[in-house]
């Protein structure tokens, strides 16, 4: 019997479109309360000092690096293995992406964070693949080694405030996740920053949420109200304070940009992430059901889920194929295909596309990358998947091993 299974599709209930119906019923569609409420459960969620709620986490991204006062010639240390995305945004702020190497965890190497550290580096983007963390203790530590200190050449006031590279964790991924055995992603560097995205474990269809942690002496709740502004343009009045009798007038106080969050998105994730626990259990069950199922197989390489007191969101089942090549690879998908299942491949690493190979990148810089892109198949893992239906994955996926690979 074939089952027809889709990848990623969004979570929606009674609860999420009744929230959403109550937004369109209010009148009010654009930033407002349900924004706010949202920024509230995350940041309670989280632990983070302020959550703000940006219209994606690129466009974040690129608000937060011009925030730090970027500028050409800068470096920004990425991982290579990653989606666009995160070094798009250090492109579209000004500065310079410095890709680097991954470990078989897939997240960035730390020694070779340390290895690439110039007197130009002024901020480092760890990202938290699949919604494992990457090593955060590990990598404050770094920034704050004695030497690097030394090294950093801060050029506008926020760089000098700071002392330090900034780290902003590309936290996509990993809303709900645990980088310590009780502390959550979001609260772990100066900067997180989560995708609500459509495929994400809590969405709004398209967004982001930018979780704020700068150290003493940055007020983050000044910071939030500033940057609160800078999503909106920098006009010193919001379209409901615009809306009133006689509130037409206003200012533009800076460079802004526009990129604030519709109430109408937030009403998506503020329905879901009410019923979080119970979303993130179903993850959880899901990925534990191709655990042990694949832990059979000497070819099958389990992706990370818990290490050391960090836990994953389990946002993506990132399976690796022992010993394989990426043609190879590629030939089991289309054969899992045959099957109406799903599947897809998390990443194809930025020096293999060709907007950042005709800048010079080349994948061969990136060995460890490559070999986890090339073994990678990510696996269906979503709330509404019923066991029967994983059954019908992995059954897919073991049959494709074996007429390709054995035939």
């Amino acid at each position: 019997m074939i089952m027809k299974i889709s990848f990623s599709p969004p979570y929606v209930d009674e609860s999420v479109i009744k929230e959403v119906v109550d937004s369109l019923n209010s009148g009010w569609i654009t930033t407002g309360p349900k924004v706010k409420a949202l920024e509230n459960e995350i940041k309670e969620l989280c632990s983070a000092q302020e959550v703000l709620c940006v219209n994606s986490w690129t466009s974040g991204a690129i608000m937060m690096l011009k925030w730090l006062g970027v500028k050409e010639g800068d470096e920004v240390i990425v991982p290579a293995y990653t989606y666009a995305a995160t070094a798009l945004a250090v492109l579209h702020a000004g500065a310079v992406p410095v890709m680097v190497d991954s470990c078989e965890d897939f997240n960035i190497s730390v020694q070779a964070i340390r290895a690439a550290i110039t007197p130009k580096t002024k901020a480092i983007i760890p990202v938290d693949i699949a919604g494992f963390p990457c090593d955060y203790d590990e990598i404050m530590e770094v920034v704050t080694e004695k030497k690097i200190l030394e090294m950093f050449q801060p050029n506008s006031t926020v760089q000098q405030k700071l002392g330090r590279i900034l780290v902003m964790n590309d936290a996509a991924h990993s809303l709900g996740a645990f980088y310590q055995k009780d502390k959550r992603t979001g609260c772990e560097t100066d900067i997180a920053i989560f995708s609500l995205h459509a495929v994400k474990n809590i969405t709004t269809a398209e967004g982001g949420a930018i979780c704020l942690n700068l150290p003493e002496p940055f007020d983050n709740a000044a910071l939030y109200a500033e940057l609160r502004q800078m999503t909106l343009n920098c006009q010193t009045k919001d379209a409901f304070s615009k809306s009133k009798a006689g509130g037409w007038r206003y200012d533009i106080v800076d460079f802004g940009m526009k990129i604030n969050m519709p109430d109408v998105n937030a009403a998506i994730g503020l329905a879901q992430i009410r019923q979080y626990s119970n979303l993130l259990a179903s993850r959880k069950r899901i990925f534990g059901q191709y655990d042990t199922i694949f832990r059979k197989y000497e070819w099958a390489v389990l992706p990370p889920s818990k290490d050391n007191g960090k836990e994953s969101s389990y946002h993506i089942y990132a399976l690796r194929i022992a010993d394989i090549t990426e043609d190879l690879r590629d030939e089991i998908i289309d054969e899992i295909a045959k099957s109406e299942v799903a599947v897809n491949v998390h990443f194809i690493p930025m020096p293999m596309l060709s907007f950042f190979k005709n800048k010079g990148y080349d994948i061969t810089n990136y060995p460890q990358a490559f070999k986890n892109y090339a073994a990678e198949i990510s696996l269906p893992i979503y709330p509404q998947l019923t066991t029967e239906e994983v059954d019908f994955v992995i059954n897919t996926v073991v049959d494709a091993y074996q007429k390709i690979i054995l035939k």
